[in-house]
């Protein structure tokens, strides 16, 4: 089983005052943020002023964005002193990320931060950043290094000086817990992280978060139908899939509002269609959709949000084996449609097809489901951008705007129905995907609204930003946990029943 870890480990209060000699010499660094163009008088808190001024001044004629340099103290406390020039979402959370790696080459371990001459509005989103940043930076993967794992550099403490009036750090804070469960889990190998542990550390955190937790095993899935599921779990060395279901209720009412839903291959070989040797190299992170479905249900069970919340997670493997299905099998899913199997490679659609069903029969409001379900998203988008469908034709101009808010940025993908003739078929209800390779993660889209009833709300993520080398906005490594930040500024100030009723 897993030792689950602890996942906001960084430690931060907040000071009216700002900082003097002493409680510089208790930092490791500090880090001030000025206006572009500062002026004179915004340097003079910061120790060595004159020289941090020209120091400054030197670097913005190269287009640095800031310097670092040290303070004559016993502790030689690290300084960086930085120009806040960003303008929208994500352009701050990625300053924001290489401020935090400045801090963590030397090492620093309790870091400050100084807001100088911004003005309040710039002042909390600057902060806000520099908050997700050093959570995220605070956080570390999982290591299995003999001797066990490396002593970790990273910040633990953050101290906000000059902070009249406080900020709220909670609100701060938001969705840093569930991206950093949605990372860890991902990052996990295929042998550690198995149905057996995933249902451990999904019960774990559904008691220390007042849910509850389910498991649908094949047998239970048998008897409801789910041969979209089974198709692709009948394969595996044993019968050990399944669906985990969470469900967070902040009253007696038993219906849920919205609906999480998540691909959660632990491995995909791809099947009988066997991936080479690099497509299947990673493939212990094809679940990380199901591992943001967690980790947003987390952040909303642990906000206590008024309204009631399910998260189902598909988990199973995909193996090529002696049982394994094939091309051409014809499989029926949980709300009765027929599936003509075209390639096995394309089983997340599969068990997403089953899961949503299940889903969809509790009624709620709105269903969103994460996966990285296709590699032609990631060929439209790069791993920059996900991409968003909805079956609701006013949610993409919100949906995009999401993205711009909250830094994890999306691109809603064309949706009209004459798309279906790509997977029409001669013998069963639909084809599982068209069998020409392009637009593939719109065919995936189209196949996947067959399992979601017209009068239930539905976004379908396609996690194309799920990895990106060097990380992505504040999130400093390759797993980027993308898509919980972005639901709870979907929810921010909102229910999932007024957007559905929104977008209609």
């Amino acid at each position: 089983m897993l030792d689950l870890p602890n996942f906001c480990p960084l430690r931060i209060t907040q000071s009216v005052e700002k900082p003097g000699r002493k409680q510089i010499d208790t930092l490791d660094h500090l880090i001030a943020v000025l206006p572009k163009t500062p002026t004179r008088t915004a340097f003079r808190h910061l120790p060595k002023s004159s020289h941090m001024e020209r120091l400054l001044a030197g670097a913005a004629k190269t287009g640095d964005r800031f310097i670092t340099t040290h303070i004559d103290n016993k502790r030689t406390t690290a300084i960086t002193v930085a120009r806040f020039d960003a303008n929208g979402g994500f352009e701050t959370l990625t300053w924001a990320r290489r401020l935090l790696a400045e801090s963590t080459r030397t090492n620093s371990r309790k870091l400050g931060v100084l807001i100088l001459g911004l003005d309040a509005d710039e002042r909390t989103r600057v902060l806000s950043a520099i908050i997700r940043a050093a959570d995220a930076a605070a956080f570390r993967l999982p290591s299995f290094k003999t001797g066990g794992p490396a002593k970790y550099l990273g910040p633990r403490s953050l101290r906000l000086f000059g902070q009249k009036p406080r900020i709220s750090i909670e609100a701060a804070r938001q969705g840093n817990l569930g991206n950093n469960i949605a990372r860890w889990l991902t990052a996990l190998p295929a042998n550690k992280l198995t149905v057996g542990s995933y249902r451990a550390a999904a019960q774990s955190l559904a008691k220390q978060y007042s849910m509850k937790c389910d498991f649908l095993d094949m047998a239970k899935l048998k008897r409801r139908g789910a041969g979209a599921f089974l198709a692709v779990a009948q394969g595996n060395a044993s019968e050990d899939a399944g669906i985990i279901h969470l469900s967070y209720r902040p009253d007696r009412n038993h219906k849920p509002a919205l609906a999480l839903v998540g691909k959660g291959i632990l491995f995909d070989t791809g099947g009988t269609n066997l991936k080479p040797f690099k497509g299947m190299l990673d493939m212990h992170t094809d679940m990380q959709g199901s591992a943001v479905a967690l980790g947003t249900a987390v952040e909303l069970a642990a906000a206590k949000v008024p309204f009631a919340v399910d998260a189902w997670l598909a988990v199973t493997e995909n193996r090529i084996s002696a049982t394994a299905y094939k091309s051409q099998d014809i499989v029926v899913a949980a709300n009765g449609m027929s599936i003509q199997v075209i390639h096995t490679d394309a089983e997340g659609r599969m068990v997403l097809a089953d899961t949503l069903a299940l889903a969809a029969k509790e009624k709620p409001a709105l269903i969103i489901d994460y996966a990285t379900l296709t590699g032609a998203c990631k060929a439209a988008l790069t791993n920059r951008y996900s991409g968003v469908f909805s079956n609701r034709a006013g949610a993409a101009r919100h949906l995009l705007g999401v993205g711009t808010a909250s830094g994890e940025r999306v691109w809603p993908f064309p949706f009209d129905g004459d798309f279906d003739e790509s997977l029409r078929s001669e013998v069963a209800d639909i084809k599982q995907c068209a069998i020409e390779g392009s637009g593939d993660h719109i065919f995936a889209a189209r196949f996947l609204s067959r399992f979601v009833p017209d009068d239930i709300a539905w976004v379908h993520m396609d996690l194309s930003a799920g990895q990106n080398k060097g990380g992505l906005g504040a999130i400093p490594t390759e797993i980027t946990g993308f898509g919980v930040a972005y639901t709870l500024e979907l929810l921010a100030d909102t229910d999932p029943a007024k957007l559905a009723t929104d977008w209609s």
